[in-house]
């Protein structure tokens, strides 16, 4: 699945990172956040049941929902419980890296190691699992997660897709309007910024590249970021990034700084998570003589962003973003 796949590369590559250096303003945020099953944190200050549910999740387990959960284990799915006003009882992670766009609203919530250690899941004593894919609760998995607590998994279809995901969790919750107004806020912002990036820069095209352990990656057209850029804010696909999006199914694609020679965009995104690391390849004669980079159009962003993620919360950040940058 193309969403497990950039869990996998951030994964690989953040493990690497903790290896080979200091780990910048994620050692702060992470280095401190153990573990506490004495403090109740609570779900919601509301919910809109309160009675237990019997559902079938997308693999057809009946799951039990409880009558208001207050003890959440959502991995990787935080960006919609945030958007719904639901605080997990932990909060994913890899290596010394977590996302750190959630922060404002997570700042106090442990983190739990992103494959989901059994005894680690036990110790928060939470009153619902919900995994972000199927590929999660594999062979026994299931089995041994649905011992700890109720366990939802949610479908492939939905794991590709950050609106039908939001709102699948707000079914399980019980927060079905609160979903849908979530997505209907979205959608009149989005709208917003697309009238004024077409008065703003009319046509112009955008690609975002991340940098990171001095490999250029590229995102999908159609996947993460990039729909942000091209379907919900109109801006122009570039020839390179239409070629570079036919090479894999992941968000993120890698592309050699030969090819980025040929980027033919008028702005380009550039998330830089080797800056803690000098950003070796930024001082090559093939990545100065980009168009976009020669005339001064890269805007660039640290490893903390919410780019390399995507949901209700981190498409509107992307979208201040890039009305910051291009709008003028």
């Amino acid at each position: 699945m193309r969403k497990k796949k950039l869990m996998t590369l951030l994964s690989s590559l953040l493990v690497v990172s903790a290896f080979l250096s200091a780990c910048g303003t994620n050692e702060d945020t992470t280095n401190n956040t153990t573990p506490n099953t004495n403090a109740e944190t609570p779900a919601t200050d509301a919910q809109n049941t309160s009675q237990e549910r019997t559902v079938t999740d997308a693999v057809g387990h009946e799951v039990v929902i409880p009558a208001n959960p207050q003890r959440i284990i959502a991995s990787y799915l935080e960006d919609h419980l945030v958007a719904l006003g639901v605080k997990p009882v932990a909060q994913w992670s890899v290596a010394n890296g977590i996302q750190e766009y959630l922060q404002t609203e997570l700042e106090e919530v442990p983190t739990i190691s992103y494959d989901l250690p059994f005894e680690e899941v036990a110790s928060f004593e939470p009153d619902l699992i919900i995994m972000d894919s199927a590929d999660m609760a594999a062979g026994d998995k299931y089995e041994q997660y649905s011992k700890i607590a109720p366990t939802y998994v949610i479908g492939s279809e939905e794991n590709n897709d950050w609106r039908e995901e939001l709102l699948k969790i707000g079914e399980v919750l019980g927060k079905d309007k609160e979903a849908q107004q979530v997505l209907d806020d979205y959608d009149a912002k989005a709208a917003e910024a697309k009238e004024k990036l077409a008065e703003a820069v009319p046509g112009e095209s955008a690609a975002a590249i991340w940098l990171v352990q001095k490999q250029f990656y590229m995102v999908s057209q159609d996947l993460s970021s990039g729909t942000v850029m091209y379907d919900d804010l109109g801006l122009t696909v570039p020839e390179v990034v239409k070629e570079i999006s036919t090479t894999g199914t992941g968000n993120w694609l890698p592309v050699s700084l030969e090819k980025l020679a040929e980027l033919d965009a008028d702005h380009l995104f550039l998330i830089n998570s080797d800056s803690d690391t000098g950003s070796e390849a930024l001082n090559d004669d093939l990545w100065k003589n980009i168009p976009a980079v020669k005339n001064g159009n890269v805007y660039e962003f640290g490893k903390d962003t919410s780019w390399l993620y995507t949901g209700a919360v981190a498409n509107s950040q992307m979208i201040v973003d890039i009305l910051n940058s291009l709008v003028k």
